[in-house]
């Protein structure tokens, strides 16, 4: 078991919701811990976002899971990470905070030159952000 901070499509009711992504694929049901931010920047990339880590940045909004080893290639397949190849999204650890406690967890920021010229989401919630522009 690992854990997983989600800030975008892969957040509860989003287009890859990672209890889903776990079904489809017959593994156990992630347990989510609770909300955390993460400092950084996030970006409007039209159907998804993607957070660019900076200490000088605002709270980005996610949710923290316990997963299932298994689930890590599911989310590494969503967000196209492949063995040997730089996408735009980088697996990598963070410690977050959920309740006061500290929680190191895997998650997906991209690659700072890839948001050059994209909006920025200055509330720092994807999902709040695409609710809001889909009315």
């Amino acid at each position: 078991m690992q854990n997983v901070f989600v800030y975008g499509t892969l957040r509860a009711g989003e287009i890859n919701d990672i209890g889903a992504a776990a079904a489809r694929n017959d593994i156990s049901a992630p347990t989510l811990i609770g909300a955390a931010t993460i400092r950084g920047r996030l970006f409007d990339f039209g159907a998804y976002p993607g957070l660019v880590p900076d200490d000088a940045g605002i709270q980005v909004r996610g949710d923290v899971y316990e997963i299932d080893d298994e689930l890590v290639a599911v989310l590494d397949e969503i967000e196209e990470i492949y063995p040997g190849v730089e996408g735009l999204f980088l697996p990598r650890e963070v410690t977050v905070e959920v309740d006061g406690m500290p929680v190191m967890c895997r998650y997906y920021p991209v690659q700072r030159e890839a948001v050059k010229g994209l909006p920025e989401i200055r509330g720092g919630d994807w999902v709040e952000h695409r609710r809001s522009n889909a009315r």
